[in-house]
């Protein structure tokens, strides 16, 4: 006899837009803590700015968890979130071997996880664009993904610093805010 595993019912479309925008609040809050304390630190790599990076990309992959737990992804972004999840743990390990080359291999690391993260949350924002407050989401992704190119290209520069990722975290936080702003409100979805 086969066990039978008791799976909740997915969370109703209705209460979609109001887990979103708590957690997208939640990423804004951190998003400019955690730009305010790197921007502190932005010239050296130090125990807490390497714990800053490290730190910065396994929040994401957390956040995307608490995403499909909250949505249980009824919206069609779980394969993107799962994608999400890999590629920010994978980064935060890559960022943990990065920080005892310097900032250029730091900067490499991130410009690869802002390009892929960015596409990534393009994907999502298009897959949920009808719920409203995808748009920011939309062009984050997409300033997310030009970003990285330029992070990496700045790696190659003499005198590269921390300081373009803490903007970079803070106006990813800020489209994280308007597009909780934004969402649809539980009534009104339709």
């Amino acid at each position: 006899m086969g066990t039978v595993v008791d799976h909740p019912a997915p969370t109703a479309p209705t209460e979609l837009p109001a887990a979103l925008r708590r957690l997208y609040l939640s990423r804004f809050a951190f998003a400019a803590v955690w730009a305010a304390l790197l921007f502190a630190r932005a010239d050296t790599l130090g125990p807490l700015s390497g714990t800053l990076l490290v730190l910065y990309p396994l929040f994401d992959a957390a956040c995307a968890v608490a995403d499909l737990r909250s949505t249980r992804a009824a919206d069609g972004a779980a394969t993107r979130l799962w994608v999400n999840i890999g590629l920010s743990v994978l980064t935060g390990v890559a960022l943990a071997v990065a920080l005892a080359a310097g900032i250029p291999a730091v900067l490499r690391v991130w410009g690869v996880w802002a390009v892929t993260a960015g596409i990534t949350q393009l994907a999502v924002g298009v897959a949920r664009r009808r719920m409203g407050g995808q748009g920011p989401m939309i062009v984050s992704g997409a300033i997310s993904t030009l970003a990285g190119v330029s992070f990496f290209l700045q790696a190659g520069k003499d005198g590269a610093t921390l300081s373009h990722l803490a903007g970079y975290a803070f106006l990813g936080g800020v489209f994280f805010l308007v597009s909780a702003l934004r969402l649809k409100s539980a009534g009104r979805i339709g």
